[in-house]
């Protein structure tokens, strides 16, 4: 379980923006679970530090899963919203995830220790699940990310990846699909559940060029405060090489 039990804490606030650092199994929008979400947590945080009375404008730049952990943009402004929507779109913000899995990728030609996932996604709405298909399909959109092997620590790999699109479940159901589900994700292929119901994959890194004041912004979020992820912080100080990886699954 978590040390730290807030919902999330900041890391970046401007006039425009608002970027935190979301923990596993908060929702960001609300659902019918009627569970509070973060858009509201986060307008709440708003109304709090600034004592504002009425309604405090927040506006929910993209989403991350709820079991999922690490940064969320979301905009104090209209402008903010707009903007930086745009550079989503445009797949001008750079996102890097960890992914903590039992195997590394397995797909014909993946000896390697990085490689690129190409897969056409279709989501069912009634199960809120997605399907990875390997050939162009009526209905899918087209996923694309990068991977690499940071390393293995006691029996799990620690994979860094960078979607270079933005589809729903995408690195869940891709990694799924070469037999790589990411730790305690049951929907996605992993045969156990994690004690809090949480995944393995943490939204680690953001990268972009303020939409406003157009100077580069580059965020890093600490990974959830347990012992089972902070262990794995050593294979990003080692930068462990492809050599000295063990490549067996």
């Amino acid at each position: 379980m978590s040390r730290d039990k807030r919902p999330f804490y900041v890391l970046y606030e401007d006039n425009h923006l608002l970027i935190v650092n979301k923990a596993s199994g908060v929702l960001v929008q609300g659902d019918q679970t009627k569970d509070k979400p973060l858009v509201e947590l986060c307008r709440d945080y708003v109304r709090t530090k600034y004592n504002k009375p009425g309604n405090v404008f927040m506006g929910l730049v993209h989403r991350l899963d709820r079991p999922v952990s690490g940064i969320v943009v979301l905009a104090k402004t209209s402008k903010g919203l707009e903007r930086m929507s745009k550079l989503f779109h445009d797949r001008k913000v750079q996102k890097t995830y960890w992914a903590i899995t039992k195997h590394k990728p397995r797909f014909p030609g993946s000896s390697r220790n990085q490689g690129t996932l190409i897969n056409w996604l279709k989501k069912d709405g009634t199960k809120n699940l997605v399907t990875a298909y390997q050939e162009q399909t009526e209905g899918a959109q087209k996923a694309e990310l990068s991977y690499r092997v940071l390393g293995k620590l006691n029996d799990h790999f620690l994979l860094e990846i960078k979607p270079k699109t933005g589809r729903p479940h995408q690195i869940r159901a891709q990694l799924g699909a070469v037999r790589t589900p990411i730790k305690g994700d049951l929907k996605y292929g992993y045969t156990s559940a994690n004690v809090d119901k949480s995944i393995n994959l943490h939204a680690r890194k953001l990268y972009f060029q303020h939409p406003i004041k157009k100077e580069p912004i580059e965020i890093t979020a600490p990974v959830p405060e347990t012992d089972f992820w902070e262990q794995f912080l050593v294979l990003e100080k080692t930068k462990v090489k492809d050599k000295d990886i063990d490549t067996r699954y």
